[in-house]
């Protein structure tokens, strides 16, 4: 007997793409961090995990500074 799984989402390789920045993210990424139609809006190449853990990816606007604009350890400028 055989037996076969129907996935409720799109195969793999569909080519999901950050909504910020264009780099490619899994469609594992954009269910497990993306907004409720598995769109990513940040993702790990723009943005720091503490941030997409708590809704950035989800495009939430979350209190931690963004790495992108904000000086310091996770982005911006670099100490001198």
């Amino acid at each position: 007997m055989v037996c076969v799984t129907i996935a409720p989402w799109p195969s793999a390789g569909t080519g999901s793409t950050c909504l910020h920045c264009g780099a490619h993210v899994t469609d594992q990424f954009c269910r497990v961090y993306g907004d409720n139609r598995d769109r990513a809006h940040r993702c790990p190449d723009c943005d720091s995990y503490r941030r997409m853990t708590r809704g950035s990816a989800a495009g939430k606007a979350v209190e931690i500074p963004d790495p992108e604009t904000a000086e310091g350890r996770h982005g911006g400028e670099a100490d001198v």
